[in-house]
This record gives structure tokens, sequence and C-alpha cells, in this order.
């Protein structure tokens, strides 16, 4: 089946695309001009639109239909999923989405500032730069396994496997249960834990917007601005923030859209023990694990997509309005 779906999305679907797009230009040709100068934007769109359709289109709309419908999908539930979806049960989920939305942008917004405009001033640029950029190169997953094992944690006497830990034990102090404290013990700094894997992966291109947008900064008005005596943090909240803000602004909106549909660092790292579950890891497991529940598991994909929609109608307007300026 992979080997089918690989043929097919490498050779069978662009050979389609190629040969439709073939046959419309001779036909294209033949039509009178006016006629051909109207439908040929339309045709060159079609794919797109078809494709649009098909991957994204349908699926909304099958998963709207599902979340009202029982677990097997057999008959109408009204509201009930999405009242099981806002009760009590899930409510502790949403919890942690939202830790997530504000620690996860704020982190990496304000670090690769921090790191975009150091950067911007050293002699080795590209090399700082590029070493920055790596950890995006490897997926989520493989970068929660790799942190899953930094933090891994072993009761106080024993020796600690983890580095994190190995290195507390090294100067005489005890170990952390990183991501494994008990319900008792502050369960939301176990999210946190998580919430540095994201912005340790996802700092990388953030680094990369960030300094290219330092870079646009006037050098003029940083250089009239230490003439007249403004410190460095002067310089930087009134001439250097003011010009970066929409490049930060890209960075925090797109790490929201990020946080609210997390799922591969809490499902490798912690699975959703220890008070780190998230919706979508949730949406997962109603889906994949027994007993299934289609109808949960759509419930809750909707309400994800719901929070994400405001973010994305967000950046479309602050893109349009950018390029009317």
């Amino acid at each position: 089946m992979t080997v089918l779906s690989i043929l097919i999305g490498t050779v069978l679907v662009p050979a389609a695309v190629i040969i439709l797009t073939a046959a419309g230009e001779r036909l294209l040709a033949r039509a009178r001009p006016v006629v051909a100068r109207r439908i040929r934007p339309w045709f060159w769109l079609a794919p797109v639109i078809i494709g649009v359709g098909v991957v994204l289109v349908y699926p909304a709309i099958a998963t709207l239909v599902l979340s009202f419908r029982s677990a097997d999908s057999s008959a109408w539930t009204g509201l009930d999923n999405y009242l099981w979806a806002l009760g009590s049960d899930v409510l502790p989920l949403f919890v942690n989405n939202a830790i997530w939305i504000i620690a996860l942008p704020l982190g990496i917004v304000i670090v690769a500032t921090i790191m975009a405009v150091m950067i911007d001033r050293v002699r080795y640029e590209l090399v700082a730069r590029t070493l920055l950029v790596l950890p995006t190169a490897i997926s989520l997953t493989a970068a929660g396994i790799s942190w899953r094992l930094l933090y891994t944690w072993a009761p106080e006497g024993r020796t600690q496997l983890g580095a994190f830990n190995a290195a507390l034990q090294a100067i005489g102090l005890s170990p952390v249960p990183w991501t494994s404290r008990p319900p008792t013990d502050a369960p939301w700094l176990n999210t946190l834990a998580l919430v540095v894997v994201g912005v340790w992966a996802g700092l990388g291109v953030a680094v990369l917007i960030l300094s290219a947008a330092v870079k646009a900064v006037p050098a003029e008005y940083l250089e009239a601005a230490r003439l007249d005596g403004a410190g460095e943090f002067r310089v930087f909240f009134l001439i250097v923030l003011p010009v970066i803000w929409p490049s930060m602004l890209t960075v925090i909106t797109t790490q929201v859209i990020a946080a609210i549909k997390v799922f591969d660092i809490v499902y490798v790292m912690t699975n959703g023990n220890a008070g780190t579950d998230v919706v979508a890891n949730e949406m997962f497991g109603q889906l994949f694990h027994f007993p299934n529940d289609i109808g949960h598991a759509s419930s809750l994909a909707v309400l994800l997509l719901v929070l994400a929609l405001p973010v994305v109608w967000f950046n479309v307007r602050a893109a349009r309005r950018e390029m009317n300026a």
C-alpha cells in the first residue's frame, strides 16, 4: 500500500496533470483568442482547485459531519460529542494547549530575537546561523526522542542515564523528573519541559526570519541614534523593534498555530502521561486506540480547526496589508 501511494503521488498524479495540461492547451489553441484568454487561467487553476478540494475541503466537511455521529458513525448524536469535548474530562487538555499557545510563541520569539541581534554583530554570521538552523533539519519525532533521552530520570542514588540529571548528580544535586512530576508537584512544569523541546526545534526558522528583519533596519537610523547618545537598549526598543515587529508577528502567529495542533513531541516523549496530554494527542487516541470513537475524535478535530481559524484569518489580513503597503 505504501509503495502504491508513493507511485501515485510521485508518478501518476504529475503525469495526469501534464497530460491534462497539454491536451487543454491544444483545445485552447483552436478556440477564439477572447475565449481562450478567459478560460486559460481557470484551466491552469483547475488541478490545484481539484487537489485542494480532495485533500482539504472534502476531509474537513467529512470530519464536521462525523463529529455529529456516534462512535462507529452509524447514528446521529447531535451535540453529544461536543458536550463531551467541552466537559470536565477534556478541559485539562485545553489548559495544556493554552500553556503551549502562550509559552511556545513567546519562548521562540524572545530567544530568536536575542540570537538574531547577536548574530548580526559577529564576524562568523553564516556559521552561527547554520548551527542554529541544524536542529530544524530533523523531524519533531526525532527531536522528541533525543530530548526524552536527555530528560531521562532515575530515583536518587541510582546512576543517572539522562544527560541533564547526570550533570546534576555530578555536582551533588538531586535529579529532577523533568517530564514525570507527580500531580501533587506542579504537573504543569512537565508541560513546560515539553515546550522547551518545541522552542529548541522551532528556533532555527525563527532566527532566519528575524535575522533578515534585523538586517533590514536602516543603518543610518542606528548610527544617528548612537551619535545622539542612545544606549544599545534604547536603540533596540526605539528603532530596531518597530522595524522587525511585523516579522516577529509572523513568527508568533505561525507558532501559535503549531501550539494549537501540537502532537509529535507529546506523543513521543510522554504520550500524554503525567498531566501533559493535549487535544491532538487525545484525538489520536480516540480515533486509533480501542475503543475507537470516530465521533469524539472528529469533534476534537473540529474544535482544533475553530481555534486555528482566527489566527489564520489574522495572518491573511496582515499579509494583505503588507502587500498593499
